[in-house]
Order: C-alpha cells, then structure tokens, then sequence
C-alpha cells in the first residue's frame, strides 16, 4: 500500500537553502507548502507554495501558519556558523524556545507528524567516532558541547523525541522522527563555507594538515536530505506501521571524506586563478580565530552508518560530486552575470572565487570571522 503523502505541510526555515528546497519537492509531489521563515527565499517560488515571513519565537504565527496541515518539517534553527554563534539568548530561544512552540502547534492543530532536522553534532563533540550508528553512539555530554548551537540542538533533539506519542487536542497522537545529517552541499548553497574558505584557505590553514591527516567525515547533498525527509514523513503513516515514529537517522551520501583531499584540486585552482586578489583579503582579514569547533570537526574523524535509514525509511542516496555542484554554479553565475554587462575578468573571477565553495555546506562548521559578503 502506497503510504498517504502529505496534503498540507509546513516547514519551518524555509527561507532557507534546505527548507526551500524540500518545499519545493513537496510542492512537486502535489502538496501545498508554507514556508515559515524570518526571511524570504531568494529563489523563485513555484505554484502550491505560499511563504509566510515570521519568527519561529512568535507562537500565535506558528499556530496561525499551521492551520490545516497535517505534517510539519522543522528545520529552522540559529547558530550555526559565523557571529550568529556569539548569540547566545538567540540560540536558545530560537533552537529551544521555537522547537517547543513547534512541538504545542502541532498538539493543538492535530497535526500527526513532526520531522526534525538536527545534526551529527548531537552525538559529536571532539572524540573520534567511526561508523557509529544510532543505537551505539551516545549524545554527547549537554554541558561539555563546546558551542551553543550543538548544545541546544541536542536540547531541541530530545524535546521532538520526547514529545513523541503524545495526545493530540482534538484526539489521536503526534509521531515525530528525527535526521541527523552532517554538513550539507549542493549547486546553489551559499551561506557558510566561504567563512572558511575565505579566511582559511587565505591564510594557510588548509594548506597543511593537522589533528589525524587521514581523518574522514561525511556530507549529504541537498537532494539525499530531501528524499529521506520525505521518506521519514511516510514512515509516520499507518501504512508504513509507524516505523520512524520516536526514532533518529543518520543521512548522508553515503561515503566518506577526507577533507584536506576533496577540497585540495579546488585550492590549486583558486590560487593559480587569483592568487594576488586571494593575498589582497588575507591581508585585510586577517586575526580572525577559527573556533575549536571547526578544528575538531575538520581534524577528527567522525563517521556513521546509514543502514538503519536504509532498511526502515528506504533510503538510497544518490550519487553526487562537489564538483559537479561547482560547475553548475559557476555555470548559472555566469550566464546571470553576462545578462549584466560585468567584465569578463571580473565575471571569472567572482564565479571562481566565490562559489567554488559557495556550493559546499559546512553544518557544524563555525568561524567567528566577520568577512566582506560578494553579492552575486
């Protein structure tokens, strides 16, 4: 029996990369779609989709926005990465405050299923980990996270589990499910790897290695995270016996990484193509410390299993490469650009420069650099 699809369905940050894009699948599927964000996409937004611009700190939007629906995908949060991190009440309310206020909305709009997006950084906290799975591997200890943002998504983490198989106001009960990808790539991601591309690369860090050289981690293109949150959302469904309800996945491609060795053919490139304009910014922005958060993450080994999404959800990841993320950005970028009259120099140089790493997504990355923003 085909499990019920989604007829109405929000998803919290949806103004973001990964919100919109699972927005727009669901919308491709024959949903209607809100996407609940503080800001607006800046991508087009495509029939049976309506934006609603709020706060996820704002109950009374939430219980407003969620009128009707009968799935919610919450992947809003706060922290992540750059000077959102110094913000600590931020963090807490937004990544605590707001998952509760998700949480009571769907309690008393009867929504019945709530998948959560959370992160590897739950159960990762500097010690080595390989090929963990979520039976064996233990949350990482609440108050030895050494950054609010992996702190509060535990918090946040829990609170979704916990809530789950609680009564609903009007009867029944809320199942909710829980991924925990790793960091996110795609062809037009664009928030925090230039944090570390930019200054880091600049500066010499990622031009040699430290911590363990061979230490490996895991990504997730955009498009595997859609499909297993899909997937995670049938698997709350009376079809599939409710088989993700109160349970954790870890997704990713599938693969492991080296980081020094992935990014290493796309450094070459950027310093034969740029390398005095690459010594101009270093120069201006230099003295910018890179949290121990990102040295841990970059240096330690920290890998997990997909089996269990495989076998329970159904999962299969495609296969994708960064590369080929680079070169449809830099594609799409161009002919944007030429539409504008830029200088061709200026042109290869911005398309290069910047979304060579643009296309990667660091999630549990964080810089507390305050870097020059290129608007493509």
């Amino acid at each position: 029996t085909e499990p019920q699809r989604c007829n109405k369905t929000l998803v919290t940050g949806g103004g973001g990369y990964f919100g919109y894009k699972l927005g727009c699948a669901l919308a491709s599927s024959g949903a209607s779609v809100v996407l609940y964000d503080i800001n607006k996409p800046i991508w087009e937004i495509p029939n049976g989709v309506v934006c609603i611009q709020a706060d996820v700190r704002d109950y009374n939007a939430i219980f407003a926005a969620c009128e009707g629906a009968d799935c919610v995908f919450h992947v809003a949060s706060y922290g992540m990465s750059g000077r959102e991190q110094l913000h600590r009440e931020e963090i807490e309310t937004v990544n605590i405050n707001g998952t509760r206020y998700i949480i009571d909305a769907c309690k008393q709009r009867n929504i019945t299923r709530l998948i959560y997006t959370s992160t590897v950084n739950v159960v990762f906290g500097g010690l080595p980990i390989e090929d963990g799975d979520e039976e064996t591997v233990p949350y990482f200890p609440i108050e030895k996270h050494v950054d609010h943002y992996s702190r509060t998504k535990s918090i946040a983490e829990q609170m979704v589990l916990a809530a789950n198989g609680t009564p609903l106001a009007g009867g029944g009960v809320l199942y909710t499910s829980v991924l925990r990808p790793p960091g996110i790539y795609g062809p037009e991601e664009q928030r925090h790897l230039p944090r570390l591309a930019v200054c880091n690369i600049q500066r010499g860090i990622l031009s040699f290695k430290f911590g363990d050289p061979s230490a490996q981690m895991n990504w997730v293109h955009v498009e595997n995270l859609v499909q297993a949150q899909i997937l995670a959302a049938e698997a709350l469904t009376p079809e599939k016996n409710y088989i993700a309800s109160g349970q954790v996945y870890f997704i990713h491609d599938g693969e492991k990484f080296n980081l020094f060795e992935w990014l290493a053919p796309l450094v070459r490139t950027l310093y034969a193509l740029s390398l005095n304009i690459l010594t101009y910014f270093a120069i201006h922005n230099s003295g910018f410390p890179l949290f121990s958060s990102a040295v841990q993450n970059i240096s330690i080994t920290h890998t997990f299993r997909i089996d269990k999404a495989r076998r329970q959800l159904g999962y299969s990841p495609e296969k994708f490469t960064f590369a080929d993320s680079v070169e449809h950005y830099i594609k799409s970028r161009a002919e944007a650009r030429s539409e504008h009259g830029f200088p061709r120099v200026l042109l290869f140089f911005l398309a290069i420069f910047s979304l060579i790493f643009l296309s990667l997504r660091f999630d549990d990355v964080v810089l507390a650099a305050h870097l020059p923003v290129l608007v493509l």
